[in-house]
């Protein structure tokens, strides 16, 4: 087959330049879903977390659920057993409430016939006066007869005879009724006292019947209520026993939905591992090409961190040369936390030192390019001591913005803080969600430089700027 005459070689440049497009374009994207995925793992954990929770609340539910049921079922017997015992007070309150009643009603009556037996005591009391008068006249009648008798001498004996005896009954009859009106005056007493003791007891008799009727009400609501008592009882029992049931078909259903999040959770863990492999692969992939001259738009960028991570390093070796820093206290690992700092800061033996030198190197980047973000160092373990003055603020009391504002002298160890400031390549251009608090992210680009004094690798200048 013949080749057409007018083919000609593909620009070298133009192609390496695709290609690190290309390669960034890949590492954006396969950052931006493990990043998703990081989120997704972390939402997992979390829900696990919370499903243990539910699970540990549900079996202490199903113990409470069924210590609620057996003393609701105890309240159920116990309310039987109240409805027996108030059915029986009942019927001896309601009996002894006909008792009651009835001599109430006697009471009543005696106290209604008091004034007739009053009435009866004064008729024999005028009776009895009756009689003692009479029993005086008929005295008087003896005494004169047995003066006739004596001036009739003999004849007049019997008739004498006769008067002493009809004077004989008169005394027998006075004493009598002086006996009678003795008896009758007790008597009237008597009868006085029942009769007041028979008002007042009336009028408590009347109360008792005039209640006897509210009593009767009051106990057939008293065994009513009881009644509905024992009933909700009943009910409750029911409720209780469904609520149990319920409990007990929920827990293998959280225990199902449990290991369905754990299955979820292993495969979103384990993609997120194989993408962060992939996010290496990526940034390898972008190295290499970087290295074979398709530097692109990032050329300038390398050139740039280059440049300011040597001036970083000239500027550690003059301050240990003149002594304003041992090599001990340059390479120090001893963070000290800053107390009360929320994210917490930390501060080492050499950040006096970079708060004094790097402002003037790192600062003015920020007015190069807009779409730089931000410059800074950081030591070997992700320590960043000095920031740009819009990111160094002093901490305020809100965390979330002292997340997005005060991120000097703070620990990044995440996988791109930790690689930037390890790594002893001539560059490294990464690809990253930066975390600015408040669950806010923003997809960046993060070149670093390392920075070596006396040969020794202190860490890196890490160069974030946007797509």
């Amino acid at each position: 087959m013949q080749q057409p005459n007018n083919l000609s070689l593909p620009d070298a440049a133009q192609r390496l330049a695709k290609l690190t497009e290309d390669a960034t374009g890949l590492g954006r994207e396969t950052v931006d879903i493990g990043g998703f995925l990081h989120d997704l793992d972390d939402r997992c954990r979390s829900q696990i977390e919370r499903l243990d929770h539910v699970k540990r609340n549900t079996g202490d539910l199903a113990a409470t659920s069924a210590q609620m049921l057996e003393a609701v079922q105890r309240m159920a017997g116990a309310a039987d057993d109240a409805l027996e015992r108030v059915r029986l007070s009942t019927g001896l309150l309601g009996e002894t409430g006909e008792k009651s009643q009835a001599l109430a009603e006697w009471v009543r009556a005696v106290h209604a016939q008091g004034p007739e037996v009053e009435d009866m005591l004064l008729a024999i009391q005028v009776s009895n006066s009756e009689i003692s008068d009479i029993s005086w006249q008929v005295k008087l009648l003896a005494v004169n007869a047995k003066i006739e008798a004596a001036r009739a001498g003999h004849a007049g004996k019997g008739f004498s005879i006769v008067a002493d005896a009809v004077n004989e009954l008169s005394q027998k009859t006075t004493t009598a009724a002086d006996a009678i009106s003795g008896t009758v005056k007790k008597l009237s007493e008597w009868m006085g006292a029942l009769h007041r003791g028979a008002e007042s007891t009336s009028k408590t008799a009347e109360a008792v019947l005039n209640r006897s009727a509210d009593a009767d009400t009051a106990l057939t609501n008293i065994e009513s209520r009881v009644a509905e008592l024992q009933g909700d009882a009943h009910e409750l029992t029911k409720a209780a026993s469904r609520a149990q049931q319920a409990v007990d078909s929920v827990a293998p259903a959280i225990e199902d939905i449990a290991n369905s999040v754990t299955d979820v959770a292993a495969g979103v863990d384990q993609a997120s591992t194989r993408c962060d492999s992939l996010v290496d692969g990526s940034e390898s992939i972008l190295q290499e090409v970087v290295a074979l001259g398709g530097n692109g738009q990032d050329g300038p960028m390398i050139t740039m961190v280059q440049d300011l991570a040597g001036r970083i390093s000239e500027a550690f070796e003059k301050a240990v040369a003149t002594g304003q820093i041992g090599m001990n206290q340059l390479f120090s690992s001893d963070y000290r936390p800053v107390p009360g700092s929320d994210p917490e800061q930390v501060l080492t033996p050499f950040t006096a030192l970079t708060d004094a030198v790097l402002p003037d190197i790192q600062e003015p980047v920020l007015a190069l390019d807009p779409r730089i973000v931000f410059c800074a160092a950081v030591d070997r373990n992700g320590y960043l001591p000095t920031h740009n003055t819009k990111f160094g603020q002093p901490q305020g009391d809100d965390p979330v913005w002292n997340a997005a504002h005060c991120r000097n002298r703070r620990i990044f160890d995440d996988r791109v803080g930790l690689k930037a400031g390890r790594s002893e390549q001539p560059f490294l251009l990464q690809v990253y969600r930066r975390d600015m608090g408040g669950g806010t992210f923003v997809m960046m680009k993060d070149l670093s430089a390392p920075i070596f004094v006396q040969g020794r690798h202190w860490g890196g200048l890490r160069l974030a700027y946007k797509f």
